[in-house]
């Protein structure tokens, strides 16, 4: 290993090797070769101690929650609520009320859209998305303009993937109710200027939901300095549980939306003449809830914070900066994306070879990054393409692994040719 490489691997005091010693799955071995994992962006994987509070669940205290006078269902009661108190924390919350809990980024916006945007839209308003966003920020908005006759605008962006922001100006008026902008492009890995973003939307009144399902493992969230009307994320992504997530939204927007869906846990009361609601944020959370998703949740939340976002974004600059650098010494990669401000996302392309046979190849090397559309089709058709390679890191990753990553591209080479 070069000097270089050291450095980088022990930057902002993470010991980075003992870290790794946290996640099981980065022992093992694909196509005989150790696993070089790539792919953190779809999902990161779990340290040991977050699969160890999951199982300590279902071992030790499996109850339903709410309601059960057992001492299991007490027990679990207080763990998922004080699931929910570290979330709040986690992101500035003024109150745990404000966080509901959902399966993920994606049912947080829909969450959203259904229940503010369909009693509050008309026809002829306007929701204001960009270019740039996740599938999971579109389409839950077409669909609430083919509900509402509500229009949808779009935010352009440029070769490097930013953001205009005077085109956006240009795009706001008193016809637009809804503002819904990623914090990080899950495609590109460009870091959007959201507070920015939000005041110019407040000074015409529009409420604005944050996609951050990329932002929470990378980037410190508050929401109050920010004063977001809405910010959605997922657990799977920030080394928590998948099919757990939250969508925290004002008290006082949550407490004037209707129910999302109806059934047990988000009711006070029932009869065949009359529903009573539960408060918020229960009367989000029908049915019975991913108990040990979130608590799971939550100790992946915890675990992030005894290591400490700062020196991990720190980490994940280097790792981002090493890799750009060594990518561009290859003259048949072109990068997808250069913003001034990226988090640890590269997509790339490799002449005119599939996305999908660069990772093949990749893959029997042992290296998992992701291919194709990204669900950001929007994004594909900008560039004039229909798929990218992406390699995508986290705090766990090295620069050694970069490396057998760059070894990886030039065998691609080997195989196809040129």
């Amino acid at each position: 290993m070069t000097q270089t490489t050291t450095a980088i691997n022990t930057f902002a005091s993470l010991d980075v090797n003992s870290l790794r010693q946290d996640f099981p799955v980065l022992k093992r071995q694909v196509h005989g070769q150790p696993l070089v994992y790539l792919d953190n962006a779809a999902t990161t994987q779990k340290p040991k101690i977050v699969i160890d509070t999951v199982d300590d669940f279902y071992t030790r205290y499996n109850a339903n929650v709410h309601r059960g006078v057992h001492t299991l269902s007490q027990e679990a009661t207080i763990a998922y609520e004080n699931a929910r108190e570290t979330i709040a924390k986690f992101i500035n919350a003024a109150s745990a009320q404000e966080i509901v809990f959902t399966r993920g980024t994606t049912e947080s916006i829909n969450l959203v859209a259904q229940s503010y945007g369909r009693k509050q839209l008309k026809p002829g308003d306007e929701i204001i998305i960009s270019h740039m966003e996740h599938h999971s920020n579109i389409v839950p908005w077409q669909l609430l303009c083919e509900q509402t006759g509500a229009i949808l605008k779009v935010i352009p962006i440029n070769a490097v993937g930013e953001l205009l922001l005077e085109d956006y100006a240009k795009l706001l008026s008193q016809k637009t109710k809804i503002v819904a902008i990623g914090h990080i492009s899950n495609a590109l890995g460009s870091i959007n200027p959201i507070k920015q973003i939000i005041q110019m939307a407040h000074d015409y009144h529009a409420k604005v939901l944050i996609d951050g399902a990329q932002a929470a493992p990378h980037t410190a969230i508050d929401v109050q300095a920010l004063d977001c009307d809405f910010y959605a994320f997922s657990g799977h992504k920030a080394y928590g549980p998948t099919g757990i997530g939250a969508l925290y939204a004002k008290a006082d927007l949550l407490n004037a939306m209707p129910p999302y869906q109806g059934g047990g846990e988000m009711i006070k009361m029932v009869s065949f003449n009359k529903t009573i609601y539960n408060d918020i944020p229960h009367k989000f959370e029908a049915g019975t809830p991913n108990i040990a998703g979130a608590i799971g949740f939550a100790k992946a939340v915890e675990y992030i914070q005894d290591i400490g976002l700062t020196a991990m974004a720190a980490y994940e600059k280097e790792l981002l900066e090493y890799a750009t650098a060594r990518m561009k010494q290859i003259a048949k990669i072109r990068l997808i994306g250069e913003a001034q401000h990226k988090a640890s996302i590269i997509s790339f392309l490799f002449e005119d070879v599939h996305a999908h046979d660069v990772a093949t190849i990749l893959d029997h090397q042992g290296i998992a990054v992701r291919a194709g559309h990204h669900c950001a089709m929007p994004v594909m058709e900008f560039y004039n393409i229909t798929a990218s390679a992406r390699a995508s890191f986290a705090f766990y990753n090295t620069t050694d692994e970069i490396d057998q990553l760059i070894h990886g591209i030039h065998k691609v080479i080997e195989v196809l040719g040129g």
